[in-house]
């Protein structure tokens, strides 16, 4: 089998950018969880702390004389860009963090392209959206081992390489659906999970899962991200041969 490099030129701009732009997907160079003490942080200028669930800094002009302050507090999804470095605050239930986005981290520099399986429309399944049970829970467990609850949304009843599955995800059911996929190409010839996309079940429930949309996790171009595993039921024993599989570097 023929597994293609997706390249610049093959993958949407809009996600060649997302991900290997100046402060994109791959420039994460560092996330640090903060506590109420300041300190100094790998990769960052100044002194850091929780300040609630948003991000303190001061003393940034001592290390950082460009930097357009000395001192900041940043709610999450706020930034502040000192030199080249982007400061992004982040917070998981509450629980603040600072990630330093650095354009020269070798994952950014060394990124080449995105390999992809070839497209196959063979790969876009029907199947049937359940609504979870009111009052249903599901614990979702992140790469770096946290663990959180949140309302469970459903599954989708579906066949895939013969097995029947029921695919957990997440999401608006009128908007748009996710889930978190691994199977028997991950840690083979892909990565070990990918995130997917789904568009919204129809009123009757019944949905098109294509795999062809299937693509890398934020934790594949860096170690610092802290995304969501796959549950065991989105764990398939066939292998799902479309979608991105794996990054392309020098």
């Amino acid at each position: 089998m023929t597994l293609p490099t997706s390249t610049p030129d093959t993958v949407t701009d809009a996600r060649w950018h997302a991900v290997s732009s100046t402060h994109g997907v791959a420039a994460l160079r560092h996330t640090h969880w903060l506590d109420a003490e300041p300190r100094a942080y790998d990769g960052a200028p100044g002194l850091w702390r929780a300040v609630d669930d948003r991000v303190g800094g001061t003393g940034l002009r001592a290390q950082a004389p460009d930097a357009p302050r000395d001192e900041i507090v940043l709610a999450p999804g706020e930034h502040l860009d000192v030199g080249r470095l982007r400061l992004k605050a982040i917070s998981r239930e509450g629980a603040p963090a600072l990630r330093v986005f650095d354009p020269e981290v070798p994952g950014r520099t060394r990124l080449r392209g995105i390999l992809s399986f070839p497209h196959d429309d063979a790969w876009a399944l029907t199947g049937v959206f359940h609504p979870a049970p009111e009052g249903q829970i599901n614990v979702i467990r992140s790469v770096d081992g946290y663990e959180r609850e949140e309302p469970a949304v459903g599954t989708i009843a579906l066949e895939v390489g013969g097995a029947r599955v029921a695919l957990t995800v997440t999401g608006d059911p009128s908007s748009g659906l996710s889930a978190v996929i691994a199977d028997a190409t991950s840690n083979v010839d892909a990565y070990r999970f990918r995130f997917l996309e789904i568009d919204a079940p129809a009123a009757d429930g019944s949905v098109t899962v294509d795999f062809n949309n299937a693509y890398l996790p934020p934790c594949a171009f860096s170690d610092h991200y802290v995304c969501p595993l796959p549950p065991a039921g989105n764990r398939l024993a066939v292998r799902v041969e479309a979608g991105e599989r794996a990054t392309v570097l020098d």
